[in-house]
């Protein structure tokens, strides 16, 4: 389920929508924002199943004038170091120039037959910041089979902060929609701050 708007009472009204601890949600992400006008939001939560357990996560990100926010809940069971189910909830706040990235990757049924404005059948958000960078490496080699040299290694840096993936199929069409909204947004918003400096 993902929803998108433009107020901050909208997000309120969208995180209590959710269903997921809004409460506790509603307070870290309205800490978070401050007192600063919201300009664009997306909520979406996620269930998964992990051997016998249902668990759910909701995302919640939040684009203000100079700011992109994100925020994520997990509910965590009763184990061994809590007796009890708990909820644990992580905002973190980024200046928009340092956004480095956003990524869209659409997934489209059917592509020789498609039309502009057609939604996607699946959407992955990926923005990146810098605060997380994931190297692949893999060593090196050349184009003799029967080389045995050390051309020691090579491999790829990717930022990767942050991936969502929204489809029709499990969050709805109008997930999809919000989710292109957002990213209009945070891309627009992005070049706007690049403009500024």
């Amino acid at each position: 389920m993902a929803k998108t708007g433009t107020t901050t009472q909208g997000l309120r009204s969208a995180i209590e929508r959710s269903g997921y601890y809004p409460a506790l949600v509603a307070e870290a992400v309205e800490a978070a924002v401050g007192g600063e006008p919201v300009t664009s939001y997306l909520v979406h939560q996620e269930t998964t199943f992990d051997s016998n357990e249902v668990r759910r996560h909701v995302t919640v990100l939040v684009l203000t004038r100079t700011r992109f926010i994100v925020s994520h809940t997990d509910e965590q069971t009763a184990d061994g170091t809590s007796p009890s189910p708990h909820a644990t909830t992580s905002t973190e706040s980024v200046r928009l120039e340092r956004i480095s990235s956003v990524v869209l990757s659409r997934v489209v049924a059917n592509p020789e037959s498609y039309t502009p404005g057609t939604l996607p059948r699946e959407v992955v958000l990926t923005i990146g910041w810098g605060a997380v960078n994931r190297i692949d490496l893999e060593p090196a080699a050349c184009g003799d089979p029967g080389c045995e040299a050390d051309h020691g290694y090579t491999g790829n840096s990717t930022a990767d902060d942050l991936s969502l993936r929204v489809s029709e199929a499990g969050d709805g069409p109008d997930s999809v929609r919000q989710t292109l909204a957002f990213a209009q947004s945070l891309s627009e918003a992005t070049v706007a701050s690049t403009a500024a400096r």
